[in-house]
């Protein structure tokens, strides 16, 4: 970890703000780039919400997004952080929903883990409202905690006479946000073990022979040389990618309760202003990320998966454009122009591997994407945000009335960070 990485994720909230406010970075000027999908440490990823700003902005970024599992703990702290280095900020939460009552009960959509279980996105929370969708978390964050601990007791099963355990309270809550609003993730208990391996057998041939004979799962020869390199940066993170792809399948127990029933999730979208958004996947091949599967998602049914997703009052789809191929892509930004849909654009950050810029966003593409970014900032912080009854009005077109706001937004940002 460098040292501004380190002084960006200090302990507490007031001290990362106020050491990036000390730093004096020569940045690059700013770039036409965007991403509403950053991860942190309030849910998982190696940035706190002031790094992540700090990151995003040092890779050129003009604008960037806040949107953790299930905790808003970290979103003030982001758009304070924007501010300091001068970019557009706007905030949100990912969370699972039970797909329950719907055609897709019984289906997997987008979530690797479980069938009848979707992930989607609140973008855009209005800053009067983050507390009280905050709240709304809170205790599904209490019941994935009972989860995690029976998962945990899981996982030290299949690890019985190894020499390898992990306790819940010693070895995951620490390495959390918990204590400040943060979620527990499989991640964090794919981070506890990693560790936990990489204490016991190194790197290299020990670790990579109690994978593959002790726990009998598969290692590609591209995990083994990164697995293998004493001198890999990044070690940690790809340990945790492999056991999110190969090890938490053998010891996942399905979120029930801790998840709301999709429309639940959509009253509290539009009872507070957020702009609710399915997140496509897409069915995978290779991997971008090096810890999903090779699997099928939505696109054997992609087009009655919309309908429904209408049907729900879902405003936006979410997608990621360098994870989608191009045909994948023309597709579904074909059922979004059908449906009414507003697109918005995320590059799921929860590694340092990851480029906080969308390369498939290179050479002006998709500047419908940026335009949605820019309309987000000016709708999380105004009364009549983009679905308004005033808003509609005035701007019946969605096209038209996502400029309008884009406008808006930018001027937003430019008074905030004193441009």
């Amino acid at each position: 970890m460098s040292d501004t990485l380190a002084l960006l994720n200090a302990a507490a909230a007031a001290e990362r703000l106020e050491n990036l406010r000390r730093l004096d970075p020569a940045f690059a000027p700013m770039e036409d780039h965007i991403n509403n999908h950053i991860h942190t440490t309030f849910s998982f990823s190696p940035y706190s919400p002031t790094a992540a700003a700090w990151k995003a902005r040092a890779e050129k970024l003009c604008t960037a997004g806040i949107i953790d599992h299930d905790s808003l703990g970290g979103n003030r702290e982001f758009l304070e952080a924007c501010k300091i280095v001068g970019i557009g900020g706007t905030n949100g939460v990912e969370c699972r929903v039970s797909m329950a009552g719907t055609p897709f009960e019984h289906v997997r959509v987008n979530n690797p883990d479980q069938v009848g279980n979707a992930y989607i996105l609140l973008h855009a929370v209005p800053h009067s409202r983050i507390e009280e969708v905050d709240e709304f978390f809170a205790p599904r964050r209490e019941k994935r905690n009972v989860r995690n601990r029976a998962m945990i007791d899981r996982l030290n099963a299949l690890l019985a006479g190894t020499g390898v355990s992990v306790d819940f309270d010693r070895d995951v809550l620490p390495i959390s946000q918990y204590a400040n609003r943060g979620t527990v993730t499989e991640r964090h208990l794919s981070s506890a073990l990693a560790l936990k391996l990489e204490q016991t057998f190194g790197r290299g041939e020990a670790l990579i022979r109690f994978l593959r004979d002790t726990l009998g799962k598969p290692v590609s020869a591209k995990q083994e040389a990164m697995l293998s390199d004493a001198e890999n940066p990044y070690f940690h993170y790809d340990l945790i990618g492999w056991i999110k792809a190969e090890l938490i399948p053998a010891f996942y127990i399905p979120a029930t309760d801790e998840c709301a029933p999709v429309s639940e999730v959509i009253a509290l979208a539009n009872r507070v202003g957020a702009i609710s958004a399915y997140s496509y996947l897409g069915d995978v091949g290779s991997s971008v990320t090096g810890d999903k599967r090779a699997q099928k998602f939505e696109d054997d049914f992609l087009d009655e998966l919309m309908d429904t997703v209408a049907d729900l009052g879902f405003k936006a789809i979410a997608y990621m454009p360098t994870r989608n191929t191009p045909a994948q892509q023309e597709r579904l930004r074909a059922l979004i122009a059908r449906h009414g849909f507003m697109p918005i654009c995320g590059e799921d950050i929860n590694q340092p591997r990851q480029k906080f810029i969308c390369e498939a966003m290179l050479g002006g593409r998709f500047g419908e994407l940026r335009e949605a970014t820019w309309a987000m900032i000016a709708h999380e912080r105004e009364e009549n945000g983009l679905f308004s009854a005033e808003a509609v009005r005035k701007w019946p077109d969605l096209t038209e009335r996502v400029a309008a706001f884009a406008e808006r937004g930018r001027a937003y940002a430019a008074r905030e960070c004193g441009r």
